[in-house]
């Protein structure tokens, strides 16, 4: 396929009027299983996870991760791929972790890896085709059923064709089919590529495969120069799973990093906003706590995480009174 060049207006503007549509198709039986099983939404029509980037700085190791998240109340976890390899490695079996996580009945709503599967470089490519299917298979043998797809690889440079990379992640989904394990397009604020929603939904679009979802995140969409208006574009079957923290006034958005996270309802985001937004599709929603703070990872873990589901439940509370 010849490349063609896509300038910005014209992907958001192509994804704008054409989103109603083409993410209309509901999810594979896997997909809608794991959100009908997802803790305990209640009439809120949310979901608590949390991502445990937010008390990685701990090191506690995947085990207490799971028991820190169970104790302070979630209905899920989101793990991240490399602790998960270090639990086997050091001799923990993914059965028996299966096993923890449902004796604590706690769902894997997601699960963070940067494998390249979107780069250019075909050997690159390769490898992380490679690592992501090692990726689904850990992560289905646990019980988890997404997985994030994230533009790992494609940040620095700009020029990614966007329909080769649908292409790619149409494919991506594909081996997620085989796999049990739904890929999830996600964006990142940082990459010179996919950091828009816009761009994320093109893409997804133009998969023209079912199961085609995205993953978004308060401070990515921020720090990507978006706006959360085009939240209300989406319907409940295109995003299953949210990233929530919020951002400072200052650093500016230019300079803003992923440390600079905190929890939500702390910062300027419009959170409020965001949430009746979600809440509006009609759907059920995970809420997936994922914050990289520095002072936060000086702390107790498990009074992190306490007062990070505290404050997501406040913010829940607080949008949809």
């Amino acid at each position: 396929m010849n490349k063609a060049t896509y300038s910005r207006r014209k992907i958001l503007t192509a994804s704008s009027l054409a989103v109603a549509a083409s993410l209309a198709n509901p999810f594979s039986n896997a997909a809608n299983s794991s959100s009908e099983k997802s803790g305990h939404p209640g009439r809120s029509g949310f979901a608590y996870c949390l991502n445990t980037g937010t008390i990685r700085g701990q090191k506690l190791g995947l085990v207490k991760e799971i028991e820190v998240t169970a104790q302070a109340g979630y209905d899920a976890i989101e793990p991240w791929l490399d602790s998960i390899y270090a639990y086997v490695k050091n001799g923990g079996s993914l059965s028996d972790l299966r096993k923890r996580l449902e004796d604590l009945h706690l769902t894997v709503e997601s699960a963070i890896t940067f494998s390249q599967w979107v780069v250019d470089d075909d050997a690159e490519r390769a490898k992380g085709w490679e690592n992501m299917k090692r990726d689904m298979d850990a992560l289905a043998q646990i019980g988890g059923t997404r997985i994030a797809a994230a533009p790992a690889g494609a940040t620095n440079q700009p020029g990614l064709d966007l329909l080769q990379a649908a292409e790619r992640y149409r494919a991506l989904l594909e081996l997620g089919d085989q796999m049990g394990v739904v890929p999830q397009l996600e964006i990142w604020g940082g990459s010179k590529n996919l950091h828009r929603m816009g761009q994320a939904v093109y893409v997804a679009m133009e998969s023209g495969h079912p199961n085609a979802c995205l993953l978004f995140d308060i401070f990515h969409i921020y720090k990507g120069g978006g706006d959360f208006h085009g939240l209300k574009l989406l319907r409940a079957e295109a995003m299953h799973v949210f990233h929530m923290n919020d951002y400072p006034a200052d650093p500016p958005r230019e300079t803003i990093g992923d440390g600079d996270r905190v929890f939500p309802g702390d910062g300027v985001a419009p959170v409020s906003q965001i949430l009746r937004d979600i809440h509006a599709t009609g759907g059920r929603t995970v809420l997936s706590l994922e914050l990289f703070n520095r002072a936060y990872w000086q702390q107790d873990a498990l009074d992190v995480a306490k007062t990070g589901l505290a404050k997501m439940k406040k913010s829940v509370e607080k949008a949809l009174a």
